[in-house]
């Protein structure tokens, strides 16, 4: 009997492994960083006046810092959040600012181009805009975007897009 139970309980902790839940844990973890480093930004954007910025190519992505002193973008030193992040091997980015898509390059940025291409104002308000992240040969994606509030609205893979006012980024099939 003991032996019976035993197999029954392998069996079943086989089963539960295997048949459990197949997440893209990389691919949300990503979406849901991302998502939480906007917030932050908007949050010290209203914090310290200073208008910021969101910058991303297909190997990276990082925040911006408006420096009125040298009327120039900058990474924001003074903030590790903020830093420079690499996107995950596997993950393929794509970006759409105010309505148009924008064709993210493969190369790293050259080091004085800082320009964003995602406004975050020092009075919260951001301009429209839609990340996705899509793993490589599936049909896996997250979006991260702003709706026609300026909310921060973070999509997993297989959420529903909530209903209410339509969004101002391009919808994909």
């Amino acid at each position: 009997m003991l032996v019976v139970f035993i197999i029954g309980l392998v069996t079943a902790a086989v089963v539960i492994t295997f048949s459990g839940d197949t997440r893209d844990t990389e691919l949300d973890k990503e979406a849901e960083r991302i998502d939480a480093l906007f917030a932050y930004a908007r949050e010290q954007a209203e914090l310290q006046t200073r208008d910021y910025g969101f910058r991303i190519n297909r190997l990276e992505y990082s925040f911006v810092v408006f420096d009125p002193l040298g009327n120039q973008w900058r990474l924001p030193q003074e903030d590790d959040a903020l830093r420079l992040r690499e996107i995950p091997e596997g993950l393929i980015p794509s970006l759409v600012v105010e309505g148009r898509g924008v064709v993210l390059d493969s190369r790293k940025p050259k080091v004085d181009d800082f320009k964003p291409q995602v406004m975050i104002f020092a009075n919260g308000d951001l301009t429209s805009f839609e990340i996705t992240l899509e793993r490589e040969g599936t049909d896996n994606r997250a979006r991260i975007y702003s709706d026609e509030d300026t909310n921060i609205r973070l999509l997993l893979p297989g959420q529903t897009e909530p209903t209410g006012p339509p969004v101002r980024t391009v919808r994909r099939p």
